[in-house]
């Protein structure tokens, strides 16, 4: 890591000053520690503890209409929508977790409200699965009054414009890569979440998306040097499975920054 942050440092004095606006999300929370694993609530709790800007998660409703954490469409061998709950649980985390709940997962973020929650609600199967799981989620949101506290994303179009109708005021950002910023602006997005391909394969899209007042996230970004890239271009977030050396590159380039005013 040592090695990492004095290599990155260098470059970042022979390119001059930068920017150091860009925030840090833990993809699936900070999950690549010990005791923690993907979409948990120690992984949660892993981000708020290193004191970093959001937390994504991702969604899923089951079968008896209760709203879980979980990345695919299966949880071991069991499809979460056709399983219900108490059936879900018996399978546990890498980490020795029970599969969580929303409600645990908002209630471990309202311990620190300064982490953003980020949450991903997830293409499902069913529409009508899908819709109840944004009703659900917004309608938990409100109930804890976390409106502040949370921003939406997801690939399924139908999704977020339930959420753009349900919570207008709860920022909303597409993760798909087929529609331009300026249209995404029109459909009432707050923000573009996009690849670094779809950004590599779009360039304009990162001024199109400023010139529109959009907000930009770019994901997965895990290498330093892509780190750097993405910063230079002045992105707001970028989410990473590397959240602490994120974190360390911000701070130098912070360091940076200041000693040049």
């Amino acid at each position: 890591m040592k090695k990492v942050f004095c290599s990155l440092l260098s470059l970042l004095l022979i390119s001059g000053t930068l920017m150091a606006q860009t925030k840090v999300i833990a993809h699936r929370g900070y999950w690549d520690c010990s005791g923690s694993a993907q979409n948990s609530i120690a992984s949660l709790q892993k981000a708020q503890e290193i004191g970093i800007y959001g937390s994504e998660c991702d969604v899923y409703v089951t079968a008896d209409g209760v709203v879980v954490l979980n990345h695919d469409r299966t949880h071991g061998s069991m499809n979460v929508e056709q399983t219900k709950y108490k059936q879900l649980k018996k399978l546990k985390l890498k980490n020795g977790e029970i599969l969580p709940t929303f409600k645990s997962y908002l209630k471990q973020g309202l311990k620190d409200t300064n982490t953003k929650l980020i949450v991903e609600i997830k293409s499902h199967k069913d529409t009508a699965n899908e819709d109840r799981c944004v009703k659900e989620v917004v309608k938990m949101v409100k109930k804890y009054k976390m409106e502040n506290q949370v921003e939406y994303i997801s690939f399924s179009k139908r999704a977020c414009s339930n959420l753009i109708t349900l919570s207008p005021s709860t920022p909303v950002a597409y993760l798909g890569s087929d529609i331009a910023p300026k249209e995404l602006k029109k459909l009432g997005y707050s923000g573009v979440d996009f690849s670094d391909a779809t950004f590599n394969k779009h360039p304009e899209w990162i001024d199109e998306a400023k010139a529109c007042g959009l907000t930009i996230n770019v994901w997965t970004i895990d290498k330093g040097a892509d780190m750097q890239h993405f910063i230079n271009q002045k992105v707001d977030y970028i989410t990473t499975n590397n959240p602490l050396l994120l974190k360390g590159l911000v701070k130098i380039i912070q360091t940076i920054n200041s000693r040049n005013t």
